[in-house]
């Protein structure tokens, strides 16, 4: 309906016009099922490293980047450029404007090298943070990656009008007609490309969301993830809760886990206590577990109504032949049957006989009363398992209960399956995730961080027997998931790899203020202020060097959970460190909780890890094809090659072969040297990837043929069909 307005108001007969919108209006009313949005397009990308020339599509860099022209000339600094959808050309300064993509168009991005952290130099893992639109930085790991991405977690935005930081809160204006439809064409788009990253037969995809696009969300999730098992989580993390005036006060999220093939969760361990043993109803619930399907299992229960204990068992009673109303219960007591709320005359969950046995032995007990309900009391036992788990050791009896049942417990190693609502103090948004983010850069440089260990536990739920997960976060935000890569990696010696993907936008209130000043995207004052210049990456090389950004060490350790409390006090306080009186208010940090796998990992030690910084950049497809942007291209190829060992880079002149066994890559350039390369080759077997460069099929057939065991890349060829196909199938 957007597009269709928009053709509508083109119309210059106004009684015409008039018309055809009552009929559209019409049109849009009637009732639809199922999940229907607009596609919306397009969306425009910025290339600021490309320069502005004759017959490029352009946008104003102060304007939005939707808007495109077509440079029809370019004359002593100035561009004539014809409006999209205009027949006058206007005359803009070049500088003011830059070289724009659109959607569906064919591009060719790499990878140019901003920065790197290295901690771990006996390791050859590095993680990679992209700065970048994150569509077109999913077409590059599309190349890259396709279908061996382990895990991706995304905290995409939540369409509820924040401002902070466009790629945290914000997608579209919240007076937009149009902005559920937008959002959804918006995720879409970039799901379509997730979805064949994953690992078709073991892989789980994780999206955070709150109230206001959840159910927009769920929908596409099952369109798009039909095959797949899909579970949504209610997760606490903001105990006091977010003030709304004459509405709820908010204080969880959702999470839809999306598991893919034979993906599982993995099960929950204990956080430094013992776990207590799960007792279940002795009534039984299937379908073929009633009363005419059994002879010794429905007998009657006598609990004493004052000591609520088990006082006697009656003998079992026949279906059809005995009734339950001439069972005499001793006196005082109440006789209990397996009865369903609704009536239904169900069994027990063992016979007469073994009940006695369990009873004895503190395996069964009485539970609540209900004296409205047929059956009077409800009756708990301990399964078959739990007992063999107590009498092997597996777990405990603390003690033994007044009615004469145990108190058991498993011991801390003991995993259960996690549930469903997560009501964890390490999820708390503000003590994990804000007060972190403080305690490395300095403050107000990112509003909202997700909590370290609500993200840590996603990935362990997903990858924790994946020790070399590939795990990717393309909406990444402050960098949460990389940090909790690399805590997941110190608890269990992992070799999980994190690539994150974000844009260098800035805040609302910077961006009016640049502007204000002249200062434009693309200007280096403006691009160090964005999040991933500004946020992300800062708190990348801080957490794996164990420093914050003024290069003191982090205080404390990942195992040690603190909570701030305030005290209000009607006398005057002195301050420890000033010596001067306080406010009435004062602020007392106490060690509440202690996780102690991670009480050893020290905050200032950092992290065993290595991080690479890119931004992408994009190419000319001439000069690839022509193998002239080489160079440029070798951050893509060692990517490509699994991301091993610190990343090349060359000087001078494109060498006839480079061979780099730290990369377990190498890569000809020249075909006529194939000789001399395959005898290198021999000498290194740890080399696993080997890029050709040939523009003959039959050449690169033969000496893939000679590398019999290596993994083959014809180029450039194997890169531009790659980004030629992608932007066909990605158009419709």
């Amino acid at each position: 309906m957007a597009a269709l307005n928009e053709l509508i108001d083109k119309i210059e007969n106004p009684e015409l016009r008039a018309q055809i919108q009552e009929a559209a209006n019409k049109l849009a009313k009637q009732k639809k099922f199922g999940l229907v949005f607009e596609e919306h397009l397009p969306e425009c990308t910025p290339l600021y490293d490309i320069p502005v020339k004759k017959g490029a599509t352009v946008s104003l860099k102060s304007g939005s980047v939707n808007n495109t022209f077509k440079v029809l000339k370019i004359e002593n600094g100035k561009a004539w450029c014809m409006p999209k959808s205009g027949n006058t050309a206007i005359e803009y300064p070049v500088e003011d404007l830059v070289v724009t993509a659109e959607f569906g168009e064919a591009i060719y991005p790499c990878l140019k090298l901003l920065d790197s952290v290295c901690n771990a130099s006996d390791s050859d893992l590095w993680h990679t943070l992209i700065e970048a639109d994150n569509y077109h930085a999913l077409q590059l790991l599309e190349y890259l990656y396709a279908g061996k991405v382990d895990c991706i977690y995304i905290d995409p935005p939540y369409n509820s009008g924040a401002t902070d930081w466009k790629y945290n809160n914000k997608y579209v204006d919240e007076n937009d007609e149009y902005k559920h439809s937008k959002w959804l064409s918006f995720m879409q788009k970039r799901l379509e490309i997730a979805k064949r990253l994953l690992n078709p037969y073991d892989s789980i995809l994780i999206v955070t969301i709150d109230e206001k696009e959840y159910l927009h969300l769920g929908c596409l999730l099952e369109e798009m993830f039909s095959y797949a098992n899909i579970q949504m989580v209610s997760s606490v993390i903001n105990r006091a809760g977010t003030g709304r005036k004459y509405e709820f006060s908010r204080t969880d999220e959702y999470l839809f886990f999306v598991r893919i093939g034979s993906a599982s969760i993995a099960l929950d361990g204990s956080e430094g206590q013992n776990t207590p043993v799960v007792w279940d109803t002795l009534r039984r619930s299937g379908p073929t577990n009633t009363w005419n399907k059994t002879k010794k299992q429905f007998y009657p229960v006598f609990v004493d109504d004052s000591t609520k204990k088990i006082h006697s068992v009656g003998d079992p009673l026949i279906f059809g032949v005995d009734k339950m109303c001439d069972v005499v219960a001793p006196a005082g007591c109440t006789a209990v049957f397996p009865i369903r709320d609704n009536g239904m005359e169900m069994m027990w969950g063992c016979v007469k006989e073994e009940f006695l046995a369990r009873l004895n032995k503190g395996y069964i007990r009485v539970g609540k009363h209900t004296p409205n309900k047929p059956q009077k009391y409800v009756i708990s036992y301990l399964t078959g398992g739990i007992i063999s788990d107590i009498e092997s050791g597996k777990a405990f009896i603390k003690n033994i209960c007044d009615d004469g049942s145990v108190n058991a417990f498993y011991y801390e190693s003991k995993e259960i399956p996690p549930t469903t609502n997560w009501n964890k103090h390490t999820h708390d948004a503000q003590w994990f995730g804000s007060n972190i983010v403080k305690s490395i850069l300095t403050p107000n440089r990112f509003s909202y961080p997700k909590s370290l260990y609500a993200v840590k536990d996603c990935l362990y739920y997903a990858t924790a027997n994946k020790p070399n997960a590939l795990i990717v976060d393309f909406f990444a935000g402050s960098g949460t998931t990389l940090h909790a890569t690399n805590l997941l990696n110190a608890e269990d010696g992992g070799k999980r790899r994190c690539i994150m993907i974000t844009n260098n936008e800035i805040s609302e209130a910077e961006k009016n203020e640049f502007e204000a000043r002249g200062i434009k995207q693309g200007d280096e004052e403006w691009e160090n202020k964005g999040i991933a210049r500004y946020v992300t990456w800062p708190r990348t090389v801080c957490s794996i060097l164990g420093k914050d950004v003024n290069g003191n060490p982090l205080d404390g350790d990942y195992g040690v959970i603190e909570e701030e409390y305030i005290i209000d006090d009607e006398d005057t306080i002195v301050s420890k460190k000033t010596g001067k009186p306080t406010s009435k208010k004062i602020y007392i940090k106490k060690e509440v909780q202690k996780l102690p796998q991670l009480a050893e990992i020290k905050r200032s030690d950092g992290f065993h890890a290595n991080a690479v910084f890119f931004k992408l950049g994009f190419l000319d497809k001439t000069k690839v094809s022509l193998g002239m942007q080489f160079k440029e291209l070798l951050s893509t190829l060692w990517m490509k090659a699994g991301a091993i060992g610190e990343c090349p880079t060359i000087d001078g002149n494109v060498p006839e072969m480079l061979i780099l066994p730290k990369n377990k890559m190498a890569i000809l350039n020249n075909e006529n040297a194939f000789a001399e390369f395959k005898n290198q080759l021999d000498e290194h077997p740890e080399i696993e990837v080997v890029y050709l460069v040939t523009d003959y099929e039959a050449g690169f057939v033969s000496m893939t043929k000679a590398l019999e065991g290596k993994k083959t890349y014809q180029l450039y060829r194997d890169y531009l069909d790659n980004f030629r196909i992608n932007a066909g199938r990605n158009s419709r």
